[in-house]
């Protein structure tokens, strides 16, 4: 088959690879659809220690397509099954399994290789977390269901409610849908960005109330400070960008008894500093939720097939599959929410 394999920063290579063998209970699945990802981005500008174990590796994780093959012990799919996998599924037997922290699963084996005709599915993610496209569903829209998921379990971990006021930072594609998210929970939502683009379609999509652009407001505490109830700073902000200097600036515009969601993942090793008064005495929750489970996968699904949250709308464009290093490029430069790759 035709794949685009890792082999380091930098450095990913379009060509002829053997498809793998199946095991028991894997499955190989033709890839209909990709999404492009900005942990795909990080890992092509300097690699990742946890995604990339050997090289050359496979490279994308974020897919839906057609069931071509299954091994024995399959069960709960079948041959020409429209299906969208998760990039992973817990052990269910770990420590952090057994308290239902399913994120946490010390034996989380993330799943690589959507940039590329075809895919094995390991079995765990087989009988764990791949789900049925209903037929009404395309394949572009099901490819979304492990960004959003995601999302969805940031969003419920946050406690967003009706008529809170709520800040999102960074309005990449998880920080549109993480907007999105907010506004279908009833809340207030002011969203900061840089990008053109990404700002209209945080009022396209998203739909917030208030966008800032940060090329002219390059502190928006204020402007959120106003946007609030009462003017006593935001119930909840959320922080999509993974900058120390942008989890201070969050920090800075949430109110006593408010809440701070550092959704952004920083740089190993990065530090920050906050003002520990306002943090005990405002009584401020700080916290961070990552990555995500079968039940907000599912969730995921539910949501993009209800047509609540138009994921379409981020796709910049459709490229084909000798394309990625292009792709990878654009999103470098800041032209690009997300590519769809059609193999």
């Amino acid at each position: 088959m035709k794949a685009v394999l890792f082999y380091g920063p930098q450095d990913i290579r379009y060509e002829n690879t053997m498809i793998k063998p199946l095991s028991k209970g894997e499955i190989l699945v033709k890839v209909e659809a990709a999404l492009t990802c900005g942990t795909d981005v990080k890992t092509f500008r300097r690699g990742h220690p946890v995604l990339i174990k050997e090289v050359p590796s496979g490279f994308g994780h974020e897919f839906s397509g057609i069931v071509e093959k299954v091994s024995e012990d399959v069960s709960n799919v079948k041959v020409g099954d429209r299906v969208v996998c998760a990039n992973s599924a817990p052990c269910g037997e770990c420590f952090y399994c057994k308290n239902e922290e399913f994120n946490l699963c010390e034996n989380l084996d993330l799943l690589n290789g959507a940039y590329a005709e075809y895919i094995v599915v390991p079995e765990r993610i087989v009988k764990k977390n791949t789900l049925i496209i209903p037929d009404s569903l395309s394949f572009e829209k099901a490819a979304f269901c492990e960004p959003l998921a995601n999302v969805v379990h940031g969003a419920e971990r946050t406690g967003i409610k009706e008529g809170d006021t709520v800040g999102i930072i960074g309005i990449g594609p998880i920080g549109l849908m993480f907007a999105r998210i907010a506004k279908l929970k009833g809340a207030k939502v002011i969203v900061a960005g840089r990008n053109k683009e990404k700002l209209r379609l945080a009022e396209d999509f998203s739909q917030a109330d208030e966008i800032v652009d940060l090329t002219k407001y390059p502190n928006p505490e204020k402007i959120f400070r106003e946007f609030s109830n009462y003017k006593k700073g935001l119930d909840v902000v959320v922080e999509c960008v993974g900058l120390p200097e942008i989890w201070e600036l969050a920090f800075s515009c949430v109110r006593k008894g408010g809440t701070v969601h550092f959704f952004g993942g920083c740089k190993s090793g990065s530090k920050v500093s906050f003002d520990t008064t306002k943090m005990h005495y405002g009584d401020i929750k700080l916290m961070s939720v990552f990555h995500h489970t079968p039940k907000y996968f599912r969730q995921a699904l539910d949501l993009i097939a209800s047509g609540d949250i138009e994921v379409e709308k981020l796709i910049t464009e459709t490229l084909p599959l000798e394309k990625v290093e292009y792709a990878m490029e654009q999103h470098i430069a800041g032209n690009a929410i997300k590519f769809l790759i059609k193999p």
